[in-house]
């Protein structure tokens, strides 16, 4: 089984990546990629794009590139533990992907009933659709309560083959998510949390960790065409092809 959608990706818009959106689309289309998210960083990232860049992307980047359907969306930072984010209401809606996601240059880390309470709140958000890298252990919650808001409120939780190098204990809590997700029936999507286009698609990791604790097919949106379009328009409002 392989993904064939990338949903969640990082461009030169932020100085911590280093390719263009249309090197990302390279990139998935000779991987035979069918779909591209691009979510890069929100504007309270210490080196995160100017709101701007939100407002214009979704009117300026097509809609397919190279025959790969590109989903303009946002990485939103979660700024505290009520659920705000850096990005408004106004500016969400106008996105196809919106990915939301602890990081801890833009909130700083506390204690798992206040990073419960802030999960609780993002399950809420009807403009949240994708859950970011929720197993970063420097943000550990109460996983059952919310991973059960999670399917109340039909949010898709990633699996980020990233995080498992780069956030402490993010492989054995993913695991332990999975498992609730599984038991839950949360959708779900792997990604590469990609910041050089050589790394597009590398979700791997992520997706064989799926495949070791049995999780339904049908429940992993990004290792199908059809599927994942669904998903998409769904998502965006949109048809896009």
């Amino acid at each position: 089984m392989q993904i064939i959608a990338e949903t969640h990706s990082h461009t030169i818009a932020c100085s911590h990546a280093y390719s263009t959106i249309y090197e990302n689309v390279q990139a998935a289309a000779k991987k035979g990629l069918k779909f591209l998210c691009v979510t890069e960083h929100a504007p309270k990232m210490i080196d995160g794009p100017h709101e701007w860049f939100f407002n214009n992307l979704p009117a300026t980047v097509p809609d397919l590139l190279d025959g790969v359907i590109v989903l303009k969306g946002a990485e939103a930072n979660i700024l505290d533990f009520d659920g705000s984010l850096d990005l408004n209401e106004r500016q969400l809606k106008k996105l196809d992907w919106v990915i939301a996601s602890y990081h801890s240059p833009c909130c700083t880390p506390s204690d798992i009933t206040s990073h419960t309470a802030g999960w609780l709140a993002i399950a809420e958000n009807p403009d949240v659709d994708v859950i970011g890298h929720c197993g970063d252990e420097r943000f550990r919650f109460d996983y059952e309560p919310v991973i059960r808001a999670f399917a109340e409120h039909q949010k898709i939780v990633e699996f980020n083959a990233h995080s498992f190098h780069s956030r402490p204990g993010s492989r054995e809590n993913c695991r332990q998510i999975a498992l609730l997700c599984k038991k839950y029936g949360v959708r779900a999507v792997c990604s590469s949390d990609a910041h050089f286009f050589t790394q597009i698609g590398n979700a791997g990791e992520a997706l064989d960790m799926l495949m070791e604790i049995g999780y339904p097919e049908k429940l992993i949106l990004n290792t199908d065409y059809d599927r994942f379009l669904a998903v998409a328009r769904e998502k965006s409002g949109r048809q896009l092809v």
